[in-house]
């Protein structure tokens, strides 16, 4: 009976190491290489850059408008009324809060829009990592350069087939939107 005992304890306590027979597989994914390659990656980082574009067009037109008008005042000023040189201090004090405005504005409304542009792609893309893991058996996936992973072998490294699987997978981008 002590034999039994000792046998079935011993069996138990070995159940766990024989059912975990199958190595434990990891693998890396660099995600923002996925955002850059992928077609769908592109096409918003296109759309995001004409944003920014236009609004650093336009901000450069302010600009522009302001130093016309700091021009205006300094060669003008001695042959202007007071009453027309206190105006036009005042336009460019007021055209310099607006550009100063607009400059802030712009930059939260770019960070928004890329903010939401990423998250939106990260949503997309990681069903396809998900399916890619579970297709190669994987235990882990880490993000590559965001997980404080240190070393990873390529041989490890998924990154290039998820590319592969997620420019198959999504559709292609609309064209970029004002």
């Amino acid at each position: 009976m002590k034999k039994l005992l000792i046998s079935l304890a011993v069996t138990a306590l070995a159940a766990p190491m024989f059912a975990q027979s199958a190595p434990a597989r990891v693998a890396v994914v660099d995600v923002n290489k996925v955002l850059m390659s992928s077609p769908p990656g592109k096409a918003a980082y296109e759309r995001l850059k004409k944003m920014q574009d236009d609004r650093i067009a336009k901000a450069q037109a302010m600009n522009d408008e302001i130093a016309k008008l700091d021009n205006d005042i300094n060669t003008k000023k001695m042959s202007l009324s007071e009453d027309k040189l206190a105006d036009m201090a005042k336009q460019l004090s007021d055209k310099k809060i607006a550009a100063q405005r607009y400059a802030q504005d712009a930059d939260r409304e770019v960070g928004e829009a890329r903010d939401k542009t990423l998250l939106e792609l990260e949503n997309k893309i990681k069903p396809v990592i998900d399916a890619v893991g579970k297709e190669m058996g994987l235990a882990a996936i880490f993000n590559k350069f965001e997980s404080g992973l240190v070393y990873a072998s390529d041989a490890i490294d998924i990154t290039d087939t998820v590319i592969k699987r997620f420019s198959d997978t999504a559709p292609a981008a609309a064209p970029a939107k004002k």
